[in-house]
């Protein structure tokens, strides 16, 4: 028996750091080969990847919110191989979590700017076109040059820097495949986890008996803090959250955390104190408030948030110079390849990407389509437009993509947004510059941010698969290789669901809330018409960016915090902090480990429970199935009731993971 448990648990040294002169070996023996890719794990793996783009496509353009994709994923894969008693199908399973993941990541890239060409074509009906072929191919093109800029950092992010990140995700996903291969018995905390945190999401999503987040509005004297001071805390009391926080531990949650809490307790009343009388609409003429007016969800909005855009900009320009190194190495490798020079050594089948030589030409030859493509169709034969376009488009994409893996592997979140946001803008003041304004310049913009968002999204999403795959030992050329497969059945989906939803609805009616792409437009609009941007706030990001890496904090984490809205950052907070909590109770070291590895387990359960009852409320609202009662939810005691459940759910993530068995 221990030996079958060995055979089918994640070695001991998988999430933690490895010490000088020790290796990893993944669950599937390098020196073996596995069932990977055949006509199953193919054609589930295209399957999953419409499928999931479809359900994703329309979720995201209705709610804003696209859900992640792999884990539903992984455990349909993983239930179809045991209903079909397939004997070895954990390197299957990973197939086809890979070429279906792609669905989510192409979704996030194409919804959050290209209905935004719809939306404009409402106010330009002369001089915008809005075709298939526009978003297809963007989402293609781009979703092409996510992975292959992305496969010469495969090693840094997932081998060198071992037990040096998180990865929430993809710890997640990992588990629910790994539970895939085991007896029932080892497979229950996480079953059981999946369950209770999947139950505790969907009675939120579905009936809303309590609410989803708690606010400091819920009393009188919360309530004037918000409208006088402008303060308001706000903590998200979902399962999925909380698993999160645990897998990413008590350092980088509080590094998060502290970058949030500084927007809004210092930032957003600050503001209110300094300029509460004053209109600040030098760059967004549409806002008529004062400060002292607004909400400070509003001035988070407005002010704050573009704070966080420069932080995560300037961390990834710094993110590229301390990467320069693998950078330099991983293009000389290709130069030597594309010489006739082979590396000798021989690569172990776990290390095997694809060749350097197929990465350069691959990466040339999508960059000189999507020329083709800006000039064709998008600048209408303007060589000079063009060339500008594919130079930021190319040097964007390459410069972010790190920042989107490792903001991936930090906090298992992708701030794909406002990327795209500072690349729109980017965008727009150098086509301005090269003579570019009007409608044509803003299909242009948004076509080249479709393209960038796409890729960067891309980037973020694969580097979890990778990761998967180097825990449990599959090859990464073949995951390389098939996720362009995906990527294409996917593009051609979503490119079909935003034609059908644009006709059915239309992006202007109000009945698809598409709130990325209608704040797209908003900023594209005035740039084009000759308005500025936040500068002034973007370089206060990147100088608090630059201090925080002199003081060896990390810039991103911090920047993320600042960016994304704070009652998802607190409850990672408390995911840190039971995680601290369970893993420092004993004197024993082996047993605060062995305890921690549970927690581990069943904070994988929450997340993957919390995603897959997201897609089933979410396909019960697309049927028009809505349970809500909303007059309850407006009530301040529907808050508190959800501290009270959000604290039993804690209890028992601490109970559950402290009750080790002894061995």
């Amino acid at each position: 028996m221990e030996k079958e448990e060995k055979n089918i648990s994640l070695p001991e040294n998988a999430f933690r750091e490895l010490k000088p002169g020790e290796n990893y070996t993944p669950l599937m023996s390098p020196d073996k080969v596995y069932p990977e890719v055949n006509l199953w794990s193919v054609l589930w793996g295209i399957g999953m990847a419409v499928l999931f783009s479809a359900a994703a496509a329309y979720l995201g353009l209705k709610v804003g919110q696209v859900f992640e994709a792999a884990i539903p994923i992984a455990i349909i894969a993983v239930g179809v191989s045991g209903a079909a008693k397939r004997k070895n199908a954990l390197g299957e399973n990973v197939i086809i979590q890979s070429i279906g993941a792609s669905s989510g990541v192409i979704v996030a890239g194409a919804i959050f700017t290209l209905p935004a060409l719809y939306i404009l074509q409402e106010s330009y009906p002369e001089e915008i076109t809005v075709t298939f072929a526009q978003v297809f191919i963007s989402s293609l093109l781009g979703g092409i040059l996510g992975i292959l800029f992305l496969i010469p950092f495969r090693k840094y992010f997932v081998s060198d820097m071992h037990g040096k990140y998180p990865f929430p995700e993809a710890t997640a996903t990992t588990q629910v495949l790994v539970s895939g291969e085991k007896s029932g018995n080892q497979a229950k905390p996480l079953l059981i986890a999946g369950l209770v945190g999947g139950l505790y999401d969907f009675i939120v999503a579905t009936f809303g008996w309590w609410n989803e987040n708690f606010t400091t509005r819920v009393c009188g004297w919360g309530e004037l803090m918000a409208d006088k001071a402008k303060v308001v805390l706000k903590i998200n009391t979902g399962a999925a959250v909380l698993g999160l926080g645990y897998i990413i531990g008590l350092k980088y949650a509080a590094i998060i955390c502290a970058g949030s809490l500084a927007v809004w307790l210092l930032i957003v009343p600050g503001m209110n104190l300094l300029f509460g009388d004053q209109l600040l609409n030098a760059w967004n003429p549409s806002i008529t408030q004062t400060i002292s007016e607004m909400a400070p969800e509003t001035i988070f909005k407005e002010y704050a948030k573009s704070i966080g855009i420069g932080g995560i900009a300037m961390a990834g320009v710094i993110g590229i110079f301390r990467s320069w190194g693998i950078i330099k190495s991983a293009v000389g490798l290709a130069a030597k390849e594309m010489g006739g020079k082979k590396e000798t050594t021989q690569v172990k089948r776990t290390q095997k990407d694809l060749s350097m030589k197929v990465i350069a030409f691959g990466s040339i030859f999508t960059l000189l389509l999507t020329f083709v493509f800006f000039l064709t169709d998008v600048m209408h034969g303007n060589w000079i437009h063009s060339i500008v376009a594919i130079l930021l488009v190319a040097g964007i994409s390459f410069l972010f993509t790190t920042v989107a893996a490792n903001a991936i592997a930090i906090v298992g979140t992708n701030p794909v947004s406002g990327m795209t946001l500072m690349t729109l803008i980017l965008a727009s003041v150098v086509m301005v510059a090269v003579g570019l304004k009007g409608a044509t310049g803003m299909v242009a913009a948004l076509v080249m941010g479709g393209v960038v968002c796409t890729a960067l999204s891309m980037a973020g999403g694969f580097i979890t698969d990778l990761k998967i795959g180097y825990w449990l030992g599959t090859t990464p050329a073949k995951q390389q290789t098939w996720k362009f497969l995906g990527t294409l059945v996917s593009a051609a989906t979503v490119g079909g669901v935003i034609m059908i939803l644009n006709k059915t609805y239309g992006f202007t009616s109000g009945a698809l809330a598409a709130p990325q792409a209608n704040a797209m437009a908003a900023v594209i609009d005035p740039l084009m018409n000759g308005v500025g941007a936040p500068w002034l706030l973007y370089g206060i990001g990147a100088a608090l960016a630059l201090v925080l890496t002199y003081f060896n904090i990390p810039a991103l984490a911090f920047a993320l915090g600042m960016f994304i809205p704070l009652e998802l950052n607190l409850p990672l907070l408390v995911g840190g902090a039971v995680n601290w909590y369970v893993t420092t109770r004993s004197k024993d070291e082996k047993l605060n480990n062995e305890r921690g590895e549970k927690g581990t387990l069943l904070a994988s359960g929450f997340i993957a429970g919390g995603a897959l009852m997201g897609v089933v409320s979410a396909a019960m609202r697309f049927g028009g199935i809505n349970l809500v009662n909303e007059e309850w939810l407006a009530n301040p005691m529907s808050e508190v009731a959800s501290l009270v459940v959000y604290a039993l759910l804690i209890v028992y993530l601490i109970k559950a993971s402290m009750n080790v068995q002894k061995k």
